[in-house]
């Protein structure tokens, strides 16, 4: 049975279907997500499995859904989603599905063709529409200005030309008409200047005014007069605006100047009749001369992609057409509307159920996927699966079973039968959403080893602490409270609206670990008296005014010296650090950093400490008895000789050295003063050293001040001090070679038992014996000198034995074989009878290989020596952190925000406002959220490496079952990210 403090016991299982019920059971256990299938067809084609071509129908509906749901997004339809999870559908409705589906498919493709169609034509009706009403107006223009010529009104060549070939006119009616012109630019050449003159001019050098074209303008009142051959011909169109400049440089040259070019902008946006965007267009009318010119002419039409468009030449035909064509345009009008709201109905019915579809369909490619894991009998009439699932889950199964059988009206049941295999099973944690966070913590650095010790239990106190002892600050510490809170207050919220920004989800999902570190950073604010800089004096100072002589303002501002012996009334602060230290700006960060320092290495020690207790309960639950008498006492020897004797220095400092002025006894020994105080990192120093030292204070014990010793704070300290350290020495160092040899040793020696030795054996174990007893007394400085060339040496090894293994494995593999009669309703299952009990991974399968478990055991203990110093040492970044974080308060706070306090009147209340802005700014973004992430990651790497390397493997899998909810969660977020 599992627990939160390891994980759920595993095992492995052969499940025997019934072909017709195998579909039902499968779904029952995707509803129930406590079974993890294994693919029994590695070696198979995903193309040649049983169960493809249903895998590729799903594929098929899946697209048309994808389709469906871009068509009512394109409308933007809201589509239901009730949140419900339906039943995987029976394989006689996926029929039905499939019908639908394709039913609606075929009907929204064929109404979005016929709606492109219908727009299409529309928008080439409107553009028609405008070519009619625009070159109306030009051969009404030609027209008046004819019968203008006609009534001897003279006209003004020099005025026409003023006005231009391609510029707009405004009537009476304010509507825009088009100026009859030639081609002209001010971009053209001095040559091309003088081929319009010529075009300009008739054949005996007079000018050509507008009434003489007129006379060629085809079906109006002048063309009777022209001869046939002289006849104008004209191509009229549309074009995107912004090629005209371009299309008309390109007339005029290709043309050599022999075209007239009219244009109007079209003031609405019209649709493209190729990709259907809105675009601003303008009507163009071509006259010209010739079919040479005509063609030439319409090919540059196309190249730039204008619509050309029939325009009738007789003015009562354009007035017929104009009429048809807006007829039309108001039946399509119509018809589109019609289809507009067909489509509308369509996508509005299909957006109520297109969730509920897509996740059933996912259901069934999900069980046939599944499906395709299981190998057939000879039969052809059973389907054989082999699972990893929780053994406090198996009732539950077994249920899922029976419902799946009974759903299918299958006779025959499906059967469950556990299996014994050697192979490791996977790592399952059961979480919720508090715990979940911290789990995924730990599983970050590296998934358990099967049913080794759990460290997110420990981790949901100890991480949040050590993040509150960096940062710790109440200020800032309450605003990462409040913002938590918040998030889970309104978690509910928060989830149905599915925000998938990765850094809000990374919050949210972090939440509880969020909130546990913003209490625990107000606690050790406490504790720090620490906010926003600012200490706050609730209990009342220990200390007295030793200064008699402040007066004036600028006594105040001198700087303040706290002396103990002066000042200390010799009662502590009722909790935390006095309020008084935060006015002594010259000792201060003495007296904060020394107890910071000291601090971090206790919790430290105390950490790894936990931590190795931790590996004993590892070694026990998998009855290693080498581990605990070979690994784990010796560590704890080594860790408890040094490190923990350095603590319990360290506290008994705080406990009976003070600041007493004239002295006293302590530990034996008479304490003269604070300037004999025992300095610890030196004392441990000569305590490797094995350096002699005088003990105690003052010569001969006098107690007598003026008797104190030079370097007296070097001095041993308490009775017996120095037999007590070489002592400690002396075990630490015995510790090393125990750990290194003793438990290869032992294997090996174990090794030879089981072989059955012959009978030298006892002889070549006393010789082994004295040879390890020979190089224990010399390998600690070998030891620090091996660590590279092992490491070496064992990448050599693998490397050499890495096809040879994988052989092994691949023949070691255990694979019941199974005869079932499925005529019957019994199976019967043989299992291989060399399969073993799983250990965990800490067993040793194969044959033994000594160098290659000496390479290992040596690295290890290596790590572990010198991880002791390092270790402690890295516990240092608590101090710095904190030190830091303090500092940068204290910054923002002195050179921001307290400058407000200098200004009066209105300029005052101004400076506070702008000030506490650009002090809250600065305290969120800085303090708040980028020292809180330096502060997580150096909570991270502490729990990572210095506290789970002393008894955490990391070296398991995870349990990934089959479950419907993970695959329709995946599922939703890729859909989502899209």
């Amino acid at each position: 049975m599992g627990s939160l403090y390891r994980s759920e016991e595993m095992c492995r299982a052969q499940i025997f279907f019934q072909t017709e019920a195998a579909y039902n059971c499968v779904a029952e256990l995707g509803e129930s997500g406590v079974v993890q299938f294994r693919d029994l067809n590695p070696d198979v084609s995903p193309f040649q499995r049983k169960f493809v071509s249903e895998v590729r129908r799903c594929d098929e509906m899946e697209r048309k859904l994808r389709y469906i749901e871009r068509e009512i997004k394109k409308d933007e339809i809201p589509m239901l989603d009730t949140g419900e999870n339906p039943d995987a559908p029976q394989p006689r409705e996926i029929i039905d599905l499939e019908a639908t589906f394709e039913k609606l498919e075929n009907e929204l493709r064929e109404v979005n063709h016929n709606e492109e169609m219908l727009k299409k034509n529309y928008a080439e009706l409107t553009e028609l529409k405008h070519i009619l009403r625009k070159t109306q107006q030009f051969f009404e223009e030609v027209e008046q200005e004819s019968r203008r010529i006609q009534h001897g009104v003279a006209a003004d060549p020099l005025a026409d030309e003023q006005q231009g070939l391609l510029t707009a006119e405004y009537g009476s009616s304010g509507a825009p008409m088009m100026k009859f012109g030639f081609v002209v630019s001010v971009l053209y050449t001095e040559s091309e200047r003088q081929a319009f003159d010529q075009l300009a001019h008739s054949e005996d050098g007079s000018p050509i005014h507008t009434s003489d074209v007129s006379r060629l303008i085809p079906g109006e009142s002048g063309a009777a007069a022209a001869d046939a051959s002289k006849r104008l011909k004209f191509v009229a169109g549309v074009i995107q605006r912004e090629r005209i400049p371009a299309f008309e440089r390109l007339l005029w040259r290709a043309c050599r100047g022999n075209v007239f070019l009219r244009q109007s902008e079209i003031t609405e946006s019209l649709s493209d009749t190729v990709t259907g965007e809105s675009v601003n267009k303008s009507v163009f009318i071509i006259f010209f001369q010739g079919d040479q010119l005509k063609s030439r002419v319409r090919k540059i039409c196309d190249g730039f992609r204008a619509t050309q468009y029939p325009c009738p030449d007789n003015a009562a035909e354009r007035r017929e057409m104009s009429i048809g064509v807006m007829t039309r345009i108001e039946d399509l009008k119509t018809v589109l509307g019609q289809t507009q709201d067909h489509r509308h109905r369509v996508l509005v019915a299909a957006s109520k159920n297109v969730r509920m579809w897509m996740t059933k369909v996912r259901k069934v490619k999900a069980i046939y996927h599944t499906l395709n894991y299981f190998n057939l009998d000879v039969t052809q009439k059973c389907l054989i699966a082999e699972c990893w699932c929780p053994t406090a889950d198996l009732e539950r199964i077994q249920m899922a079973l029976k419902r799946g059988t009974e759903e299918s009206g299958s006779t025959v049941p499906s059967i469950l039968h556990r299996m014994e295999t050697s192979e490791m099973p996977p790592t399952y944690h059961r979480t919720n959403k508090y715990t979940r966070g911290f789990q995924n913590i730990v599983d970050a650095y590296g998934m358990a080893t099967y049913r080794e010790i759990n460290p997110a239990p420990y981790t949901m106190i100890t991480f949040p602490f050590l993040f509150a002892v960096m940062f710790g600050d109440c200020g800032h510490g309450l605003i990462m409270f409040l913002a938590a809170l918040y998030l889970i207050l309104k978690e509910k919220t928060l989830e149905a609206k599915r925000i998938r920004d990765e850094i809000f989800q990374m919050l949210f999902q972090g939440r509880y670990i969020v909130v546990l570190m913003g209490a625990f950073s107000i606690y050790t604010g406490f504790i720090y008296n620490d906010a926003f800089s600012k200490s706050f004096n609730l209990f009342g100072s220990s200390w007295q005014n030793s200064i008699a002589d402040i007066k004036t303002r600028t006594d105040f501002e001198t700087p303040l010296i706290l002396v103990p012996e002066k000042a200390y009334m010799g009662e502590p602060y009722f909790i935390g650090v006095d309020p008084v230290w935060n006015l002594a700006e010259t000792n201060k960060l003495n007296f904060l950093n020394s107890m910071k320092m000291k601090a971090s290495v206790i919790i430290g020690v105390a950490q790894m400490t936990f931590g190795l207790a931790l590996s004993y309960y590892n070694h026990k639950f998998f009855n290693s008895k080498l581990d605990v008498l070979y690994m784990f006492i010796p560590q704890m020897l080594f860790l408890g000789c040094i490190f923990m004797y350095l603590c319990l220095q360290i506290i008994m400092k705080w406990i009976f050295f003070n600041a007493t002025v004239g002295g006293h006894y302590t530990l034996g020994y008479f304490y003269p003063s604070s300037n004999c105080a025992p300095s610890l990192l030196i004392g441990l120093i000569n305590m490797f050293m094995f350096k002699s030292r005088p003990a105690g204070f003052t010569k001969d014990n006098i107690p007598n001040v003026n008797a104190t010793l030079p370097l007296c704070h070097l001095n041993l300290w308490y009775p017996g001090q120095g037999f007590f350290e070489s002592f400690f020495v002396l075990i630490g160092i015995v510790c090393v070679p125990v750990m290194l040899f003793a438990k290869p040793y032992f294997m090996w020696k174990e090794s030879k038992m089981r072989q059955g030795g012959h009978a030298g054996t006892h002889q070549q174990l006393n010789y082994a014996e004295m040879v390890l007893l020979v190089v224990a007394l010399v390998s600690v400085p070998v030891m620090l000198l091996a660590k590279p060339a092992l490491m070496y040496l064992k990448d050599r090894r693998e490397r050499r034995r890495l096809s040879a293994d994988y052989s092994r494995m691949r023949n070691e593999e255990e694979h019941p074989s199974v005869r079932a009669d499925i005529n019957g309703d019994e199976a019967e299952v043989v299992h291989n009878e060399t399969a073993v009990p799983v250990r965990g991974g800490h067993g040793h399968d194969g044959p033994f290989d000594l160098g290659e478990i000496m390479v290992h055991q040596a690295i290890h203990t290596i790590e572990f020596a010198l991880g002791c110093v390092s270790h402690t040492a890295s516990y240092l970044r608590l101090w710095a952190l904190s030190l830091a974080h303090a500092q940068l308060s204290d910054v923002l706070w002195t050179m921001v925000f307290r400058h407000s306090f200098g200004f009066d009147g209105y300029f005052g209340v101004a400076a506070i406002f702008v000030l506490f802005f650009i002090f809250a700014s600065l305290s969120l973004f800085v303090l708040v959220i980028m020292e809180g992430l330096s502060a997580f990651l150096h909570a991270l790497r502490l729990h990572w490496v210095e506290f789970q390397s002393k008894f955490y493997g990391g070296q398991g899998y995870p349990f990934a079952p089959f479950s419907f909810e993970k695959i329709l969660e995946e599922a939703r977020a890729a859909e989502e990210a899209q």
